[in-house]
């Protein structure tokens, strides 16, 4: 198991619109907001099949090309970085300045300006380096986060935590998502960096808890998780909790 699967950190940037992640890659991120992607302009990326368009001299994946590209293995591509758009006649009236801002966004994986443009009807822009290890995603809506977060907590966990059946085969547990409002309720821990420690879960015939700790704000993972091996030895902060019984998630702690 790779070792950004063990936990989901996250810093919220509600300002700039944006969420500083580890632990979630882009099957999971296109998983849960299938309904909201489009076509996706390709800022960086080592994807062969791609289409090209000349006014960007950009790749793009159209919509229906979407699942393909999920069979790569985009970890390995090194920066993985897209914004995506409505419709191609967006991408032609772009000007040199929207496209300078553009270029700029996938090499320094920082905003000029808030990047969300009338011309594509962008509801992300999404720039990850070893995706799933960092990822800085801008979200023109953060109701778009929440759902994301609510879905890949409770797939993680079906991977993570399977049962076993009366023969002591494990299997694939699926877990309701956990409420948006419960990750509404934590967005004060989230904008100061909390760590989702799967790895720290603890569970009985009745209710399973998911610890939570604030431990910063953090650009560089190596850093994040240097500080969480300090901060897990500690009491956490609070704790997702599931009740097995009445298959409902709460919230617990301060």
């Amino acid at each position: 198991m790779k070792k950004n699967q063990d936990l989901i950190y996250v810093h919220l940037n509600d300002r700039d619109q944006y969420v500083l992640s580890c632990g979630i890659g882009f099957i999971e991120f296109s998983r849960s907001l299938s309904d909201s992607l489009n076509n996706l302009l390709l800022l960086k990326h080592r994807y062969e099949d791609g289409e090209f368009n000349r006014h960007t001299l950009l790749e793009y994946v159209p919509e229906e090309g979407i699942n393909k590209l999920l069979e790569e293995e985009i970890s390995s591509y090194g920066d993985f970085c897209w914004i995506d758009f409505e419709e191609e006649e967006g991408l032609n009236v772009l000007t040199a300045q929207e496209i300078a801002e553009i270029l700029y966004l996938g090499h320094i994986k920082h905003h000029l300006k808030i990047p969300f443009y009338n011309q594509l009807g962008n509801r992300f822009v999404y720039l990850s380096h070893d995706d799933g290890w960092f990822n800085k995603t801008y979200y023109r809506n953060l109701n778009d986060f929440f759902r994301m977060l609510s879905q890949v907590i409770s797939w993680k966990l079906g991977i993570l935590k399977p049962e076993k059946n009366l023969l002591g085969i494990r299997k694939k547990r699926i877990y309701p998502n956990v409420t948006k409002d419960i990750l509404r309720s934590l967005t004060p821990a989230l904008k100061e960096g909390a760590v989702f420690s799967l790895k720290n879960v603890e569970q009985n015939r009745n209710r399973m808890e998911v610890p939570i700790w604030i431990i910063g704000d953090f650009s560089n993972m190596d850093d994040m998780y240097e500080e969480f091996s300090q901060a897990g030895k500690k009491p956490c902060d609070g704790k997702l909790v599931f009740d097995k019984k009445l298959k409902e998630w709460s919230l617990q702690g301060d």
